[in-house]
């Protein structure tokens, strides 16, 4: 790789090599290929229709990297939520996070935003029947009721958003069917884990429909805590709600409206991976016993103090649709909310433990048109409104908070933030046949944000007034940040799609992905509160191909990419506030990432059909420069040599799938296969050596500490279904095993300032049966 680093012209000859073998072993390529339809339920003659740039086209016709994903392939899974994806797609990770509730770190070609806090939004926008997901927290989404899913690789600022400039998963979920039917399901696994789900539809066949649902989610977990001799991690969620559709014969129109709301109770607990390095571990505050555990099978056994967490999440959605003949009209409103109360305790014994209580609301309204100017010229415009509210509480303290029913009562001064972003956004996007075969794609999106952030620290005993002339680092209460600040920015993006025949196609881009600045939400000094970091930039360069058997047997789509990341937001830990330390957010040089990707799906057989995906990924950063505390002064700290987080050099999947006819009906039995090369989870430090930092005393960081990297992930996934008739209506039991080599790694991994470490681990071999039923 090292080779691959020093001379990036071999990524366009290591492209054009796989483009013109692919050529030449496949002389004669199909445009669609109805053997892929049962990749995705929304088909049309065979060809997969997806909606990745906000129209109907088919997968192989789109000018991007994007992968498909349907019911039955996520069914064959075992799959309950968004994080069963993982490998799914070229380039996707996607793990949880155990600080916050149905919270996720998604990445997509090796960007990501691993944080909980609301004052920065995700890098990959998760989008559910038109709606942007404004925080990391509600993004591990049910899968049970989806009729499509489409991960998009790279930025996608110009339809999307201008937050998404790692990718888009877009969740389309199933509209009423106006028609009596519906499906249930019931499973059992290990760790007592139990789902009982249904989704009952009804209507008059062809001008309204209703769909009511109920999904019921629960596991006793798979840690066992050492402090309490009982089984932890446990869960406890139920997710239900309604959407009716009305379309009006022969009017054009139809408008659907879906409410639902989210409940959730769940035991956050966390590893500890503190070592004799750490403060906490070296002082004696966490017992021996807890330190210098490794970060594989060690995970599994936890000495957290009791702790809970609730979430409520309603949210409505109203999609609205008039068809001129013309000009095609869209309007989508959608209000989110969540509720949140959570102690913690990190991995410490207690000596670290937390109470946060949050409220968070988003309110979007998108207007588009889509058409055709001219033959040959379609576009797709509209007008973007996003507005959200966040409110932190947080206390912090020990014993005192976890041995009480009411620690908001008895813990000292906690500190308060408000958030405030408000969002307005323009975009365009056109496709202009600009000769025969040759298609000329060409957008852009002008956005401003303004952001809002107040910090404080509640009253207790002996605090006084904090200002900027009165800061008193023993005692401080009162607000000491109230910042305003506003970013505007236009993100283009054009493409070039040639298509010799109809069986394949090959497409460049060049496009923009932008993430607007802010302010730091864990700032705890007048300073540091009222300086706010600037906005972040990604330019991205892709080459791509897709191919079709003629045979309408499979499909091969490859791409390479370069992509630029200029003004990265990152943590830095500085002096200041309270605690001594506070950990704010900078902008700092940038990175580098270059990669190529491969997805393809074969028949072998009329009852064989394999499925491969392969992502190969160099990352280096560039002039990543922050200032850190050394000893007891700030200096500037040099992490260029670090790797990126949550960026494989190399991810990869293969998956069978064989179907046997029977006299009851037929058996489906698949393999999955996924390698995951090892990442790191978190910036961090090894060590350092003392050195010149641009200029200056400071130091070099030898790479991220080795705790936060996981070990080589094999993981191996297997199920078996038979599906039968059952007094007239369609049934079927399964068998499924994940993880079945017993893989045991971190999903998630922090140091904290030298004081202590922990982490997440994934989900060790598990296994269950589910009956269901469809009618």
């Amino acid at each position: 790789m090292e080779g691959f680093a020093a001379r990036p012209r071999m990524l366009a000859l290591a492209l054009t090599t796989a483009l013109t073998t692919t050529c030449f072993a496949m002389p004669a390529l199909a445009d669609e290929a109805p053997a892929a339809a049962p990749a995705s339920p929304v088909v049309d003659n065979g060809a997969i229709i997806v909606q990745a740039r906000r129209r109907s086209e088919t997968l192989q016709t789109t000018p991007i990297a994007i992968t498909a994903l349907n019911p039955a392939m996520l069914e064959s899974r075992a799959a309950t939520n968004l994080g069963d994806l993982q490998g799914a797609a070229p380039g996707l990770l996607i793990t949880q996070q155990n600080s916050g509730a149905a919270a996720a770190n998604l990445s997509i070609r090796g960007l990501t935003y691993a944080d909980i806090e609301k004052s920065q939004t995700p890098t990959v926008g998760v989008v559910v029947d038109g709606i942007t997901i404004g925080t990391n927290t509600g993004q591990l989404q049910d899968v049970f009721d989806v009729a499509q899913i489409e991960v998009l690789r790279g930025p996608q600022g110009t339809l999307f958003g201008a937050n998404t400039i790692g990718g888009v998963v877009n969740i389309q979920r199933s509209k009423p069917t106006m028609e009596p039917g519906g499906k249930v399901e019931f499973s059992y696994g290990q760790w007592n884990t139990w789902s009982g789900k249904a989704i009952l539809n009804y209507g008059n066949g062809s001008t309204w429909g209703v769909k009511g649902w109920y999904f019921h989610n629960q596991t006793d977990g798979y840690y066992w805590n050492a402090a309490t001799n009982k089984r932890a991690g446990g869960s406890k969620d139920d997710n239900y709600g309604g959407s009716v559709l009305f379309r009006p014969t022969g009017s054009g129109f139809d408008a659907q409206l879906t409410v639902e709301n989210v409940v959730q109770s769940f035991d956050p607990v966390n590893s500890t991976i503190a070592n004799s390095s750490d403060g906490f571990c070296a002082a004696g505050y966490i017992p021996a016993a807890s330190c210098n555990r490794n970060t594989t099978t060690d995970l599994y056994t936890v000495f957290d103090q009791p702790a809970y967490a609730h979430y409520h999440a309603p949210a409505a959605t109203l999609n609205m649709n008039l068809d001129l003949g013309a000009v095609k009209l869209t309007s989508i409103t959608g209000w989110r909310h969540s509720r949140e109360e959570q102690t913690q305790d990190f991995g410490t014994d207690g000596v670290y433990y937390v109470l946060r209580k949050q409220h968070y609301t988003q309110w979007s309204q998108e207007l588009r048109a889509a058409g055709k100017l001219i033959r040959g010229l379609d576009y797709v415009v509209g007008g973007y409104f996003f507005d959200s509210n966040y409110d932190l509480t947080q206390w912090t303290g020990g014993p005192a908070l976890y041995n009480t029913s009411n620690p908001d009562a008895v813990a000292p001064g906690p500190q308060i933030v408000h958030g405030h972003t408000q969002s307005f956004a323009l975009f365009g996007d056109f496709n202009w046949q600009i000769v025969s075969k040759v298609r000329l794609s060409f957008g852009g999106r002008w956005s401003h944000d303004h952001k809002d952030l107040t910090d404080a620290i509640g009253a207790f005993p002996g605090c006084v007034t904090y200002t900027a002339s009165n800061y008193d680092t023993t005692g401080n209460c009162g607000t000491f940040g109230d910042g305003h600040i506003s970013f505007s920015k236009f993100t283009p993006k054009v493409g070039l799609d040639w298509r010799p025949n109809n069986n394949m196609m090959v497409y460049a881009s060049w496009s923009r992905g932008y993430r607007s600045g802010g302010y730091s939400g864990r700032a705890l000094t007048w300073d540091s509160a009222h300086t706010p970091f600037g906005p972040e930039t990604v330019d991205a360069y892709e080459l791509g191909t897709k191919l079709s058997t003629p045979d309408h047997r499979g499909t091969l789509n490859i791409a390479g990419f370069i992509s630029n990341y200029k003004n990265m937001q990152q943590n830095e830990t500085i002096p200041g506030g309270p605690v001594g330390d506070q950990t704010i957010t900078v902008n700092v040089g940038g990175a580098v990432i270059r990669g190529i990707e491969m997805d393809g799906s074969f028949k072998l057989t009329p009852q064989l059909r394999i499925s491969a995906t392969a992502s190969l990924m160099e990352s280096h950063f560039r002039n990543f420069v922050v200032g850190n505390v050394y000893g007891s002064t700030l200096e500037p700290f040099d992490f260029s040599g670090n790797h990126l987080i949550y960026a494989p050099t190399f991810s990869g999947s293969l998956n069978a799938e064989y179907t046997v006819p029977t006299s009851f009906g037929k058996v489906v039995s698949t393999f999955g296969w996924r390698h995951i090369s090892p990442y790191d989870e978190q910036i961090s430090i090894a060590s350092t050596t003392a050195g010149t930092v641009n200029g200056e005393t400071g130091r070099i960081v030898n790479g991220n500490d080795p705790r936060v990297r996981t070990v080589t992930q094999d993981l191996v996934d297997a199920s078996i279904t038979a599906n039968f008739k059952l007094h007239g209506t369609d049934a079927y039991v399964r068998v499924f095993g994940r993880n079945l080599a017993d893989v045991r790694t971190t999903t998630a991994a922090f140091t904290v300032a030298g004081l202590w470490s922990f982490a997440s681990a994934i989900e060790p071999r598990t296994w269950g049966v589910t009956v269901g039923s469809k009618f």
